[in-house]
């Protein structure tokens, strides 16, 4: 996934976590498998293409959330993180 065309930064995933998450989840921070960074979703590398999208670790360029839209249907594969920090006071 290096096609800097459909590269963007996190926040570009707001809209789409919005509609499955329903408080803001860009604030929400990642835990990286690959190199154990902890970082706010915000930060993360967005990659949307036709199957759906990709958020990968700056650092190390682990796909941390997958995310497609099947038959009305949201899958997310969330196998590439650790552990998902979400403030208990979200509103």
């Amino acid at each position: 996934m290096r096609d800097n065309n459909l590269r963007l930064d996190g926040n570009a995933a707001g809209g789409l976590l919005n509609e499955i998450f329903r408080f803001e989840m860009t604030a929400a921070k990642a835990t990286c498998r690959g190199c154990g960074t902890m970082r706010p979703i915000g930060e993360l590398i967005l990659y949307r293409h036709g199957m759906g999208a990709t958020l990968r670790c700056a650092g190390c360029d682990t796909a941390l959330i997958r995310i497609t839209n099947i038959r009305g249907y949201y899958r997310l594969d969330l196998s590439g993180m650790s552990c998902l920090q979400i403030e208990a006071d979200i509103h």
